[in-house]
């Protein structure tokens, strides 16, 4: 009975994002962990993803049942119906707002929305089905819940804050266009038009290039800019030139399945492997660049308090 509800909320998705919001977190906070904080944010963040999860399960049910790997989910079964569905996707995230705001700060709440309305209104509601340009605006949504850890610590989005929403901003590009070559049958049979079903393979091939160019360039700049040491800066570049490296092989390769799932499951690498080293390899001396600069909440957080 629970596991449907779980399921709909797609765990996955949910623990994937947690690194990164953890990474967020130890980052900004140099070493000086509060627990409490910690916790808040995490199931902050979670019950939001959730929220939007299920949010997009009652969007995308009519497309869901095209596909080959979203035709058994429990509303296009029908196992949940939309109504319920929408009842327990507003409570989630009606939970998550409130822990971001009651047990982070205004900041935090601030980019749970804004990642929130990005997803669900933008991509899922807007862009998903009609522009492929949907990847690009979705990845701003993917790429919010390390900047809600940072601004949970700190309470500012500074250029840390900046780097970060960057950085998996760009990530989420290469990432999402390896889905799209192997999952080609399932987003052509929807009609969902991602970069290689409405242009063509090759298209995706070069993007994917050029992104992981972007991507590199922005994650190396958070060691540049003072925010991690060279262990991470070492991590950063020796990961980011071999998923460039089996980028460029895709334009030789034989089977583009194969070739995209190894895109993927670096992406998947990478991005964990930068979270934990931003985690471990702060620079706690420095103050960070342009913190003169940064956009203060400690005025305007919990108002009403």
């Amino acid at each position: 009975m629970l596991k449907k509800y779980l399921l709909v909320t797609k765990p996955g998705i949910i623990f994937g994002n947690l690194i990164s919001v953890a990474g967020g977190f130890f980052l900004a906070s140099r070493g000086r962990i509060d627990g409490e904080l910690l916790v808040a944010t995490l199931l902050g963040v979670a019950l939001v993803i959730a929220s939007g999860c299920v949010f997009n399960n009652v969007i995308d049910r009519d497309i869901d049942r095209l596909m080959e790997r979203t035709r058994q989910r429990a509303l296009v079964k029908g196992v949940i119906s939309p109504p319920v569905a929408l009842v327990y996707a507003l409570g989630l995230g009606i939970a998550g707002f409130l822990l971001l705001y009651f047990g982070g700060n205004f900041l935090a709440a601030l980019f749970g929305i804004i990642g929130f309305v990005v997803y669900v209104g933008l991509y899922s509601l807007c862009l998903k089905r009609q522009s492929i340009h949907g990847t690009l605006v979705g990845s701003i949504s993917g790429a919010v819940p390390p900047v809600i850890g940072y601004c949970a610590v700190t309470g500012v989005f500074d250029l840390g804050a900046l780097l970060l929403l960057l950085i998996f901003s760009m990530w989420q590009m290469p990432h999402s266009f390896a889905i799209g070559i192997f999952r080609y049958q399932d987003y052509k049979a929807a009609g969902i038009p991602v970069l290689p079903v409405a242009r063509d393979l090759r298209s995706a091939k070069r993007q994917i290039v050029v992104y992981i160019v972007i991507f590199a360039v922005v994650a190396l700049m958070l060691s540049v800019a003072g925010y991690t040491g060279y262990g991470y800066f070492a991590v950063a570049f020796g990961m980011s030139l071999y998923w460039l490296y089996l980028a460029v092989k895709g334009f030789d390769a034989t089977d583009d399945i194969r070739w995209a799932r190894r895109v993927f499951g670096f992406s998947i690498l990478i991005v964990t492997a930068l979270s934990v080293m931003m985690a471990i390899d702060y620079q706690a001396g420095a103050d960070p660049l342009l913190a003169s600069h940064a956009v203060s909440v400690a005025s305007v957080s919990n108002p009403i308090l």
